[in-house]
């Protein structure tokens, strides 16, 4: 009977694939949503209230969201498969502790961080009409290197969730003495 690799090889492979293409989706977008936001040029003042017309920013938020959450949930899943499997550590990725440590806690600040500059700066990006604003009556305009600097952080992340599962990497210690005997004898 012969003996196959595990199937979940190429799934991580695929998955790590799929969470470094979102990430750099999201990467793309912030940086769109960066050049499309609205200017002060774009500010309506009638003397006494202000408006302000949707951004084109405000969908390219929104989108960049949805797929920095995907890429998220995906790094975090196979962070969670590889953690928990029971198959016995892969040498060849070990990795002190504190560095293990290190990059999930820096993957979980640099996400709340973006996530919460990215729902301000879309929410802001909405329009804003006279009377109302954004908040408190007053317009607000989403300040220069707000998307950029979300743009960084989004990088951190995805770098940091996907070392994180990388440094969690684990292989079936049959197969590998089963290879090494086939190669032997």
């Amino acid at each position: 009977m012969e003996n196959h690799p595990p199937k979940c090889k190429f799934t991580l492979i695929l998955l790590f694939i799929i969470s470094l293409s979102l990430g750099l989706i999201s990467f793309i977008l912030c940086i769109a949503a960066e050049i499309k936001r609205n200017k002060e040029e774009d500010l309506r003042w009638n003397g006494k209230f202000c408006y302000l017309p949707t951004s084109k920013a405000f969908g390219l938020g929104i989108a960049t969201l949805v797929s920095l959450f995907f890429a998220h949930i995906i790094g975090n899943f196979v962070l969670v498969r590889n953690f928990y499997s029971r198959r016995k550590s892969i040498s060849q990725f070990k990795m002190p502790s504190i560095a293990k440590i290190l990059f999930l806690i820096s993957c979980r600040f640099s996400y709340g961080i973006v996530v919460i500059l990215l729902i301000a700066a879309t929410n802001m990006s909405r329009r804003q009409v006279y009377g109302k604003g954004w908040l408190n009556g007053e317009c607000y305009i989403v300040k220069g290197g707000t998307y950029s600097a979300s743009a960084i952080l989004i990088f951190v992340t995805i770098g940091s969730i996907n070392a994180s599962a990388f440094s969690t990497l684990k292989s079936s210690q049959e197969y590998r003495d089963q290879k090494i005997h086939k190669l032997s004898g």
